[in-house]
């Protein structure tokens, strides 16, 4: 288990090196200036040329590249151009909201999907598992933003059970602050909630087949008992990976979501970042949004390691 442990470590590592550099040049290369978005196009060159000497835009690449690591490395994720404030800081605010709103939405679909998918696994090629299969096939099929704007439309606009938009925020009522997550968790959760229905799917049916299913069948275990305490354990590998990958796309995908819902979450700031040319920001949350990726996928790799400890023996 050490070796796997050791060997996951470096990949991550190696990949959050190699994503840094990436991500640094293609953000170097873009057409544009940060001074000259500050200061407007009105602005003389002089101007500019000073105001690119004052943020260190005029050194070369390598020496930027540096300081930017050597800043994370130290905790200092710098200055923001556009809101002249701590990015850290910037960050820390966004994330209390994309952070539960990612959570609040992944509890939704993996409630959701698990239940869905057991109940079409155990009643396979019947009715109702073409419902199942029919609703989730609509559910691939339907926007996350033109779905979040139905359910304002419903829950909102219609019924007023639910804030339409905006976030007060936890400080003041924490209870108040949750409903204003629950929409956009079901928009977002909802939708991921269809693929993970019929990869649940697939996975149970793929092991029904097995020897020790038909022992258990003839041991006279009811489907339901068959599925939850043999079938389901065995299956989770491909189930997990997939709502790994899923809970790092909540964090990372929400941008219109946010944006319909006027939450000022990751995706929003990341946003008016890329409008604003404000680098720094950009480089900082897309980097953030690497890590939660590459950081979820290493703990699914160990929870499948723990779950099948054929995997742990691979070289």
């Amino acid at each position: 288990m050490t070796t796997y442990l050791l060997q996951r470590l470096m990949i991550l590592i190696a990949t959050l090196v190699l994503a840094s550099v990436v991500i640094f040049a293609v953000l170097d290369i873009l057409p544009g200036n940060a001074a000259q978005t500050m200061l407007g196009a009105s602005a003389t060159p002089q101007t500019v040329a000073a105001l690119a000497h004052k943020l260190g835009l005029d050194q070369p690449a390598p020496l930027r590249y540096g300081e930017w690591i050597s800043g994370l490395v130290r905790g200092n994720l710098g200055r923001s151009y556009a809101y002249h404030s701590s990015i850290a800081a910037l960050i820390s605010a966004s994330l209390k909201i994309s952070g539960p709103l990612a959570l609040l939405a992944m509890v939704i679909a993996a409630t959701v999907a698990l239940v869905a998918g057991m109940a079409a696994a155990a009643r396979h090629g019947k009715a109702s598992d073409g419902a199942i299969m029919m609703a989730s096939q609509i559910g691939l099929a339907v926007p996350n933003f033109w779905f979040g704007i139905m359910l304002v439309l419903v829950f909102a606009v219609n019924w007023r059970l639910l804030p339409s938009g905006g976030f007060p925020g936890w400080t003041p009522d924490p209870l108040r602050a949750f409903s204003a997550l629950i929409l956009p968790a079901l928009a977002l959760g909802l939708v991921q909630a269809a693929i993970l229905t019929r990869v649940t799917r697939s996975a149970l049916l793929d092991v029904l087949h097995e020897d020790y299913i038909r022992t258990a069948r003839a041991k006279g275990l009811t489907p339901q008992a068959i599925i939850r305490r043999h079938a389901l354990p065995n299956a989770m590998i491909p189930i997990l990976t997939i709502m790994g990958l899923q809970l790092a796309n909540l964090v990372a995908g929400a941008v219109v979501v946010e944006n319909v819902f006027s939450l000022p979450g990751l995706g929003r700031l990341i946003f008016q970042s890329i409008s604003n040319r404000d680098t720094p920001v950009v480089a900082d949350c897309v980097l953030l949004l690497v890590a939660i990726v590459i950081g979820v996928n290493f703990l699914v790799d160990l929870a499948c390691a723990m779950i099948d400890p054929r995997l742990r023996m691979q070289p």
